[in-house]
């Protein structure tokens, strides 16, 4: 019985010893306290500063124990493969049979946005099918620390730092990583920026904000510089806030008009119009699928 007892105990202690050295990998795997914070955000706090920023509101956002730097989502984003992605599903029975409900559902809200810019309801719903399901899948991944990490990538201290949690197996050159991520950086200080002046403008915190692993929000995934210029508010309620239905719906009609969408609009046209949403064949032409089979009635 003793004998039992001990081996028992002996295994319990082995697994709390592995449990102890992942939980312990994890840790020194993810920056998650103020002094590496202050030391891979650091030039980015400065920059922000010196851009305009308030010093209060910068300090203070970056000291927050929830603002990290995003090695796993920023490094998807580093590995991601648009051709990879299954578009086909999207036209499966039933989920143009949910998108019909959708148009139901919205009818009010898809009318205005077609009154207001001559955007049919067909290919908004189209849109927020594929970019979220309906509004079922927005993303899980902090927009401010997936920004804040990839605008910091112009760094080569944070650069290396991010460089050396690519599983060797799925890199490129090192090379090849550098020119991305400087490109990427410069991207995203801008929608950094679009991103705290906007949360800042509708009083949010942009701690709570979760996305894409890109860093697009909302039920209509725009990108921060994107709400700026297009976004809508749909409800009449004073506050641009993509979350809800109406804004979203109402703000995917003003890109799309942007851009040149009309009725009746030739395919070729549509497709270049739909491409400015998301730089991808395989993207647009499932958006003009569905758009086709829900104008069968």
């Amino acid at each position: 019985m003793y004998s039992k007892i001990q081996n028992a105990s002996t295994i319990g202690k082995r697994r709390l010893a592995v449990i102890f050295c992942c939980y312990l990998a994890v840790l020194l795997s993810w920056p998650a306290n103020v002094d590496a914070n202050q030391e891979l955000f650091g030039k980015l706090q400065a920059k922000l500063i010196k851009d305009g920023l308030s010093k209060k509101r910068v300090q203070a956002l970056y000291q927050n124990p929830k603002v990290i730097f995003e090695i796993r989502g920023v490094t998807l984003f580093f590995m991601h493969n648009e051709a990879t992605l299954n578009y086909d599903q999207f036209k499966k029975k039933s989920n143009i049979s949910k998108a019909r409900k959708y148009m139901q559902r919205y009818k009010a809200e898809l009318a205005m946005a077609e009154k207001r810019f001559q955007v049919g309801p067909e290919v908004i719903t189209a849109i927020m099918l594929v970019e979220t399901r309906l509004g079922k899948y927005v993303g899980k991944r902090s927009i401010i620390n997936t920004l804040s990490t990839l605008a910091t990538l112009s760094d080569p201290v944070a650069r290396d730092y991010l460089w050396k949690h690519i599983p060797e197996s799925r890199r490129f050159s090192k090379q090849q990583f550098n020119k991305k991520a400087v490109k990427k950086s410069k991207w995203a200080y801008r929608e950094l920026k679009a991103f705290l002046k906007y949360t800042a403008g509708q009083k949010m915190d942009p701690v709570k904000i979760k996305g894409s692993h890109a860093g697009a929000m909302g039920l209509s995934q725009f990108m921060p510089t994107n709400i700026l210029i297009f976004a809508k508010d749909g409800n009449k309620d004073g506050r641009l806030d993509l979350f809800t239905h109406a804004d979203a719906i109402m703000s995917i009609a003003s890109y799309l008009e942007h851009y040149g969408w009309k009725p009746g609009l030739p395919k070729e046209k549509a497709g270049k119009v739909v491409y400015h949403y998301n730089h991808s064949k395989y993207y647009v032409n499932t958006v003009l699928d569905i758009v086709r089979i829900l104008e069968l009635k």
